[in-house]
């Protein structure tokens, strides 16, 4: 977390209340193409908890409220520290990470109750579980590596300025959470996976374009990414609603990159048209 973060966090702890009961209100679907439903539980709550770890004591005591028995809430999860981006799920009725979202934050008092619910861009799988697979394929579409040719040393490569080196860092954080398509109204859900190469391919795919395209060798691919962003579901179906950068929880700056990006494809499209290509 950032500094600003963890100053929130250190507040919002100092004014929770110890062993205070919190409930959660769940969106749950048994899978693909079922209907959902809310259930709600009440867990104990210890400070410095968070979403995760609730839903840790739910799944292992699955009763809801009215005592009601029911199958275990599934969520999806890794690294439980904001770097693999699995846990993302909207929590009262913002996206973020899971792994991140502090109770002593969100629910402070006892009585105070925290709402769930998965991704509406992507395909459910189960609960606040979905299939990020789209937001994969679309850094496949722009080509989101450094090419190397065969498999030997190829020695040191090219040399980075300082300035260069820390704007790509922070670029270098995303996680492809999918915070930022989630926000995106021109990012719409799309199942079937042969319209995913002209559907919006989203923020994060447009600033990974920028990331390799500033990358010495990964400048290698530098036509063919501008290419795949100048078609249909490219860098021109970006509404500017600038919601992305809003919502990132690694605070990249996505409109940034996508005003480069914009640039970018209109020099590689002059280019392109003078020369004869």
């Amino acid at each position: 977390m950032t500094a600003h973060h963890n100053g929130a966090a250190n507040k919002a702890t100092a004014n929770a209340q110890p062993g205070r009961r919190v409930r959660f209100r769940i969106k749950r679907c048994d899978g693909p193409g079922k209907p959902s439903r809310w259930e709600t539980f009440e867990v104990p709550v210890e400070r410095g908890a968070n979403v995760i770890s609730c839903l840790q004591q739910i799944a292992a005591r699955p009763v809801t409220t009215d005592g009601k028995r029911t199958t275990p809430v599934v969520w999806d999860a890794n690294c439980l520290e904001e770097v693999c981006g699995a846990c993302t799920m909207v929590i009262n009725g913002t996206v973020r990470q899971s792994c991140s979202a502090l109770i002593d934050n969100l629910a402070p008092h006892n009585g105070d109750e925290i709402t769930l619910e998965p991704m509406t861009k992507f395909p459910i799988i189960r609960d606040l579980w979905v299939d990020r697979a789209r937001a994969f394929a679309n850094l496949k579409r722009v080509r989101a590596w450094v090419p190397v040719d065969g498999t030997y040393d190829l020695g040191p490569g090219p040399r980075e300025s300082a300035g260069a080196q820390a704007t790509r860092y922070i670029l270098s954080t995303c996680m492809t959470c999918g915070c930022c398509m989630e926000a995106c109204p021109q990012f719409q859900l799309e199942e079937e996976p042969a319209k995913w190469d002209t559907s919006f391919a989203g923020a994060h795919a447009i600033s990974q374009a920028r990331y390799f395209n500033m990358h010495p060798t990964g400048a290698q691919l530098k036509g063919e990414r501008l290419d795949a962003l100048m078609g249909p579901g490219g860098i021109t179906d970006c509404g500017n609603a600038q919601n992305c950068v809003q919502v990132c929880p690694k605070e990249i700056p996505l409109t940034e990159s996508i005003g480069v990006i914009g640039r970018q494809t209109t020099v590689h499209a002059i280019v392109k048209w003078f020369s004869g290509r």
